[in-house]
């Protein structure tokens, strides 16, 4: 089976934006919760530090994950069709 490279990467892309989206909610809502989470997940002591939420952030980074996930996910599928 081939895999669409353009349609898998746009759901990619679209996938890590909702992600993206609900990550951002969460840490506005529950800023203390979230930095705890954050430092027990990549193994570090984040709790001197805070969160610098702004909207602009938040669509800075959306653009940023979505266009490096779609890339990814374009790619993935090409080396998958190659493999085939």
């Amino acid at each position: 089976m081939k895999i669409n490279e353009l349609k898998f990467g746009l759901a990619t892309a679209i996938s890590f934006g909702l992600v993206w989206l609900i990550c951002s909610l969460l840490v506005w809502l529950m800023p203390s919760l979230m930095l705890g989470i954050t430092g027990h997940m990549i193994h570090g002591d984040w709790s001197q530090m805070g969160w610098q939420l702004t909207l602009k952030g938040v669509v800075y980074g959306l653009v940023g994950w979505m266009l490096l996930a779609g890339f990814s996910g374009w790619l993935l599928a090409v080396c998958y069709n190659k493999l085939r």
